[in-house]
């Protein structure tokens, strides 16, 4: 026995003349910690040493085989406006289309196969522009929104405290989980949803009307999706320490089926 294996999509960035694929620790703790499961690491879109797209491409069906479901982290880049059908910034904002290859397929994939999903961050905005949706590329300058980026100039520490409220949807999933329907969250994004896609539920909203989560409706399985950052110190955080717990006891169904035998519950 084992535990579920949950796969998180990786970044890729140029460091010191190469390229890396990866992903902060944060996430991969509350994947094991949080979920209880065994994270492993999905390289995003191969490159090759020049910088064009390699021919090789990561074949689906053979992720399924390894995980028993997806785990979508943020990211300091954003999904490449071109998936949406409008036009980038003039200069570009901060891009990785070798993840936008990999995420926005495997995403459509995971639903129809009933495979768990979590979307955080760079992760909720490309589950709603796989599924169809749009977004704002700087929700700070549509009117009637608030500026909902971090401070820079503040510690790790404040930058991801409390920022500010959601209403969580009545009889949703997340009210649920926090048994209540107001719920204070961080708040470290530039962009946002524009255009809902049409698969999904609204799971909670800022004052300001901004979406900051949604569930598909239709998926087989949990297919869940949230624009703050509850990876970080979810122990400290009820709703966060639910939602991975949630999504983790969901793994681990997925992952019994896929194994026909009971998965590890792991401990510590």
């Amino acid at each position: 026995m084992m535990r579920p294996v949950i796969g998180v999509v990786s970044d890729v960035k140029a460091s010191g003349g190469h390229v890396i694929h990866g992903v902060t620790e944060k996430y991969l703790y509350a994947v094991a910690r949080g979920a209880q499961a065994l994270p492993i690491l999905l390289p995003a879109q191969m490159s090759a040493v020049d910088g064009a797209m390699a021919p090789e491409r990561l074949v689906l069906e053979e992720l399924f085989e390894l995980v028993d479901a997806i785990f979508l982290p943020g990211s300091p880049s954003n999904v490449a406006p071109a998936h949406y059908g409008a036009a980038a910034y003039d200069p570009p904002l901060p891009s990785d289309p070798h993840r936008d290859e990999l995420s926005l397929p495997l995403i459509r994939a995971a639903i129809e196969r009933g495979v768990p999903i979590l979307g955080v961050c760079r992760g909720f905005q490309e589950m709603n522009v796989a599924l169809g949706g749009s977004l704002h590329q700087k929700v700070y300058e549509q009117p009637g929104h608030f500026d909902h980026r971090e401070d820079a100039t503040r510690s790790i520490d404040e930058q991801y405290g409390p920022a500010h409220e959601v209403s969580l949807t009545p009889g949703g999933l997340l009210a649920g989980l926090a048994g209540t329907e107001r719920w204070s969250v961080n708040s470290l994004h530039g962009q946002g949803i524009n255009r809902l896609n049409d698969r999904a539920i609204v799971e909670a909203r800022a004052d300001d009307g901004l979406i900051e989560a949604f569930r598909v409706k239709d998926a087989p399985s949990f297919a869940m999706a949230v624009q703050w950052h509850p990876e970080w110190r979810f122990w400290q955080d009820r709703l966060s320490t639910a939602l991975f717990t949630a999504f983790g006891a969901e793994a681990r169904l997925a992952a019994e089926r896929r194994r026909g035998a009971p998965a590890l519950r792991a401990v510590g």
